[in-house]
């Protein structure tokens, strides 16, 4: 059969032309890539053998590197489970996986760190473009033809039949005059051992004699005794696993016997990767079996709110056979996960209390991914619970814990005060925590979207109830009543009745307000209501909210509220009251139906000026 000439798909296109013009600035990840490829290829091999154990043959898997100054080509060779034809073309001329656009859009001009996402986005074949003008790809299945790829990365790439007769795969890289030092062997030796000496296959080194030396490890490293590990060790095993070259916070390798035998290494990253937050995107720690590569993402070994976590957990008290249905329901499984979300806890723990920096970095990277743990582990909820951190009135920063909250409480004070809301900057400005600042009662300030979701599950932490700042109950309001408020309800009674007639089915109720000291007016849920953001977020959602009206309240110490008071017109006491609560509405972010008419009444009101100094008039 000819040689058949395709075009490469759009992206590859664009990813090429970066490649080959641009990320320059690390030019040795090339081959870091491609000997991870080749050894995953291996550990397909493996997989594939379970069902039929004929397929490994009597070779032993590894990875070569074949320098060939004469011929000015780098082949980097495995004998994995190899490509057929389609699989060539899918693989090597399209990029079917959503996140290559995402790691398109990622790239910002610093070549270094472009450079470094290249494995992180999963597509690191394309690295050989760096330094080679030209790439040919042999490959062959072990039950299947070979065939041959070649491209020069300029837009088209020709597949045709090979004459290639051994299983596995070799990466031929025609190496730019610029790019030869990549044929010397000293400098090949110390790239492995820079990138790749933690892979669990031996990689081979052919010299000019055609003598094959092993330049790596060869050992699973998670196998290794703690005692021979250095911190670099285990930092460099991580780039290896997670495609990440920053330095993890923390980690824990844990080898346990007993009923059940596994090993464990985990690692706690230090920034979030750019997909965290998409649910279509697999999590998980790596599965081995017996040291044979199961599973790259095996997400029912940790709970969605430790996605982040990356690592290894290697057993041999599963089969070798092992699926992802297998694994749901598994008692082994469920042991093993038990043991290692205890570990995973441990090392916070660890970390918040001997390392608080280090702490802090992993709270503003996966904090709001962590806090899912307070509403999905029950089990585990008072020890998440520990290690949250908030932001509140007496903190700049989100470093305030619950139990430290809980020992400074006044001893008048009964539950564990909080406010939600779409920004920090809102939560601090709003009206609901004026009376909390005035008695000095520290409020808790959540902002993340997923704390109404928390707050409705974490009712309670050492004995003490959570309350919202921002809903009616009369134990909460007891706690900022001021003595002259009896006295002010009977002069306001006519006020409330008219300004509850003028607003109608909107509000619940309108009522003198105990939590107000600067801003005219303040919207409160009921009780056992919704919250008025978690309605606002339903809303925005598309979602039906249960119905319910929130509760006005005013300020009788407000000039805008005295005026309302000494207002006769209906007319404008009418207007005079939507002001109050357009206001108290834009105050915690919520929209108004009739912004045009807010506008208007805003304007006869600054207009009109009864007298009063504008800036008087528009307080709050």
């Amino acid at each position: 059969m000819a040689a058949e000439k395709r075009e490469f798909q759009a992206e590859v296109r664009h990813l090429l032309h970066l490649m080959i013009h641009s990320l320059y600035s690390n030019k040795e990840i090339f081959l870091r890539e491609l000997i991870s490829n080749a050894s995953d290829a291996c550990d397909k091999l493996r997989f594939e053998a379970i069902a039929d154990p004929a397929l490994l043959g009597a070779d032993e898997l590894a990875v070569e590197l074949v320098p060939d100054p004469a011929a000015g080509t780098l082949t980097i060779k495995d004998n994995g489970v190899g490509m057929s034809r389609d699989e060539v073309i899918e693989n090597l001329g399209t990029i079917a996986r959503s996140g290559t656009r995402k790691f398109l859009e990622s790239l910002s001009g610093d070549q270094k760190k472009d450079a470094q996402l290249i494995g992180q986005f999963g597509v690191g074949f394309y690295s050989a473009y760096i330094v080679a003008d030209k790439v040919t790809v042999l490959s062959k299945r072990a039950d299947g033809e070979a065939v041959r790829w070649e491209s020069d990365g300029q837009g088209e790439f020709t597949v045709e039949p090979s004459f290639k007769l051994d299983r596995g795969t070799e990466v031929i890289l025609h190496l730019r005059e610029d790019d030869k030092e990549f044929l010397e062997p000293l400098r090949l030796k110390s790239l492995v051992r820079k990138y790749s000496d933690h892979i669990g296959l031996p990689i081979k080194l052919r010299n000019d004699k055609g003598e094959l030396e092993t330049i790596n490890q060869a050992r699973a490293f998670w196998t290794r005794p703690k005692s021979e590990l250095k911190d670099e060790d285990y930092a460099k095993f991580y780039e290896q696993i997670a495609h990440d070259y920053q330095a993890p916070l923390a980690w824990a390798h844990h080898k346990v016997e007993g009923t059940i035998e596994y090993t464990s290494l985990l690692y706690i990253p230090s920034r979030a990767p750019f997909d965290l937050w998409d649910r279509e995107q697999s999590r998980g720690v790596q599965l081995y079996v017996k040291r044979v590569f199961i599973m790259d993402k095996a997400a029912e070994l940790l709970p969605p709110y430790l996605r982040f976590v990356r690592g290894v957990v290697d057993t041999p008290d599963l089969p070798l056979n092992v699926s992802r249905e297998i694994l749901q329901g598994n008692r082994t499984v469920e042991k093993i996960r038990s043991a290692l979300v205890k570990r995973v806890l441990d090392l916070l723990d660890d970390m918040a209390a001997n390392k608080p920096d280090d702490y802090a970095k992993f709270w503003a990277a996966f904090g709001t991914v962590f806090k899912e743990g307070l509403v999905e582990d029950q089990a585990n909820q008072e020890r998440i619970a520990r290690l949250c951190r908030f932001h509140s009135t007496t903190s700049d920063k989100a470093d305030v814990t619950l139990e430290a909250y809980v020992a400074r409480m006044p001893a008048e004070q009964t539950g564990i005060y909080y406010l939600t809301a779409e920004t920090l900057a809102a939560a601090r400005s709003s009206p609901h925590l004026e009376g909390f600042r005035a008695r000095n009662f520290e409020v808790l300030l959540l902002t993340d979207r997923i704390d109404e979701w928390v707050v409705s599950h974490l009712t309670e932490f050492g004995g003490k109830k959570l309350v919202s700042v921002a809903r009616a109950s009369k134990d909460l309001e007891a706690k900022i009543e001021t003595p002259e408020k009896a006295r002010l309800e009977g002069e306001f009674k006519e006020v409330i009745e008219r300004l509850q007639k003028a607003l109608g089915e909107r509000v619940e109720a309108v009522r003198l307000s105990s939590r107000l000291t600067e801003s005219p007016s303040c919207l409160v849920a009921g009780e056992y209501a919704l919250s008025r953001r978690l309605e606002e977020m339903l809303r925005r959602a598309g979602e039906q909210a249960p119905a319910s009206r929130p509760i006005l309240e005013i300020n009788p110490t407000h000039p805008l509220v005295e005026k309302l008071k000494a207002t006769g017109d209906d007319a404008a006491f009418a207007d005079l009251g939507e002001l109050l609560f357009g206001q108290a509405l834009l105050a915690e972010g919520g929209q108004l139906d009739d912004p045009a008419g807010f506008v208007r009444r805003l304007n006869k009101l600054l207009l009109a000026g009864a007298g009063a100094e504008p800036s008087r008039i528009i307080v709050g």
